[in-house]
């Protein structure tokens, strides 16, 4: 008798060891998103928040048909894409040329990680001031070197300014990461290569990049997670930019909800956003996995 109950309460134990961490979850994500998705069913402004009236999918349906809606999309991808592989390339190199550096003086990794310890939105204001067309002083000397200055921050130029700004203050996220990958690799693996005469570039090619391949690929994935959903500094620098150039997904649920105070609309688009993004997830990892 006693042999089976303390079989029934350890059959128990898993459960009420996961049970604070369950309802912690539940509290912060599964109730707000059930409100999300009343909410995105809902016509609901700032007035009628604990009284939303429900009218079906209307709020998906004015998303869907939205062209702003899938401009932000659009950009937000482009924006993702440049940015991520900027920063991975660059970081790559940085990570395997100032090796030997980094080795002798591993403090100096401290002082290439400053850009990334600023806040995204007070780098947005320090570079609107840095490349202000009137009062900025890249453009001084600019016009003070070559007799030309290029308006940064207008719809031409917006695009790589922003990609700029956001690679010089992210690169040292991938130079980290990717600096830890290239110290794992065993030295002997490298001492044979050169042995057998492989040269520095082809043990770079055959030895170095495919054991620092899986680092690679989950850098690029976080990174073009937080590129795609990047609002801060973008908001600060250009706004939703002339006649949208520059509004990424972020900017647009942000002045669907705040400014256009159509509360349903924001949630529908953010909940498709949701839905987009774990479906792109799941199929990255379904190929990671067929690749395993």
């Amino acid at each position: 008798m006693a042999l089976a109950k303390s079989k029934t309460s350890y059959s128990k134990t898993p459960y009420l060891l996961i049970a604070p961490m369950t309802g912690f979850l539940i509290f912060l994500v599964a109730l707000p998103l059930c409100i999300d998705i009343v909410y995105a069913l809902s016509k609901v402004t700032f007035e009628t928040l604990r009284s939303p009236s429900l009218q079906g999918f209307g709020n998906f349906l004015t998303v869907l048909q939205d062209g702003a809606f899938w401009k932000a999309m659009g950009f937000s991808l482009k924006f993702a894409v440049a940015a991520s592989i900027a920063q991975i390339l660059l970081g790559l190199f940085l990570a395997i040329f100032l090796s030997p550096l980094l080795a002798r003086r591993p403090w100096l990794m401290a002082v290439l990680m400053l850009p990334m310890m600023l806040a995204p939105a007070l780098v947005g204001l320090m570079y609107r001031l840095v490349l202000q067309e009137f009062v900025g002083v890249i453009p001084y000397y600019f016009l003070l070197f070559t007799g030309d200055s290029p308006a940064f921050l207008s719809p031409d130029n917006a695009f790589a300014t922003l990609v700029t700004i956001e690679v010089l203050q992210w690169t040292p996220f991938a130079l980290l990461i990717l600096y830890s990958a290239y110290q794992a690799i065993p030295l002997e693996i490298r001492e044979a290569a050169a042995i057998d005469g492989a040269g520095y570039f082809r043990r770079l090619r055959w030895i170095d990049l495919p054991y620092m391949a899986p680092t690679i690929a989950i850098t690029f994935f976080f990174r073009f997670i937080d590129s795609f959903r990047v609002f801060d500094n973008v908001y600060v620098l250009t706004g939703s930019g002339s006649g949208g150039s520059t509004t990424t997904i972020s900017i647009y649920i942000y002045e669907a909800f705040f400014r256009g105070s159509n509360i349903g609309v924001a949630v529908a688009a953010s909940l498709i956003l949701l839905v987009m993004s774990y479906v792109v997830v799941a199929g990255l990892m379904k190929l990671a996995r067929r690749r395993a």
